[in-house]
C-alpha cells in the first residue's frame, strides 16, 4: 500500500523559506502524477505544485510562480518530493498535502488516489 509521510512544515517570518517533503512507499509505478496541494483556513484546497513522470513536465498554481520549486527524487520502490518555498507570504500560510495519481492524468491533478496526512506552514507578517 502506497504511503506518503510529509514533513518540514513549521513556523517562519515572511519573505523566510521553507522545504517541504513528502516520502512515499510502496512507489513503483512508471506513469504517474505527484505533487502539494494546500488548504488554508477557511478556504478550499488547491492545487500548489505537481510533478508529471508521464508527460515530463511540472505545474505550479500563479500565485507560487517564481517562488516555489518542486522536485523529486526516486530510488527502487519509493519517491521523495520535495517542495522548496522561497519568499513566503501570511497567504502561504496552509496545510500542506502530497498526494498522487497513478496511471494517466492531466496537470493539475485532480481527485488524487494517495493523500499524506499534511504539514503545517506558518508564515507570519
Amino acid at each position: 500500500e502506497v504511503q506518503l509521510v510529509e514533513s518540514g512544515g513549521g513556523l517562519v517570518q515572511a519573505g523566510g523559506s521553507l522545504t517541504l517533503s513528502c516520502a512515499a512507499s510502496e512507489f513503483d509505478f512508471d506513469h504517474y502524477g505527484i505533487g502539494w496541494f494546500r488548504q488554508a483556513p477557511g478556504k478550499e484546497r488547491e492545487g500548489v505544485a505537481f510533478i508529471s513522470s508521464t508527460i515530463g513536465k511540472t505545474y505550479y498554481v500563479d500565485s507560487v510562480k517564481g517562488r516555489f520549486t518542486i522536485s523529486s527524487d526516486a530510488a527502487k520502490n519509493k519517491i521523495t518530493v520535495y517542495l522548496q518555498m522561497n519568499s513566503l507570504k501570511p497567504e502561504d500560510t496552509a496545510v500542506y498535502y502530497c498526494a498522487a495519481v497513478i496511471g494517466p492524468h492531466f496537470l493539475p491533478l485532480k481527485s488524487p488516489d494517495y493523500w499524506g496526512k499534511g504539514t503545517l506552514v506558518t508564515v507570519s507578517s
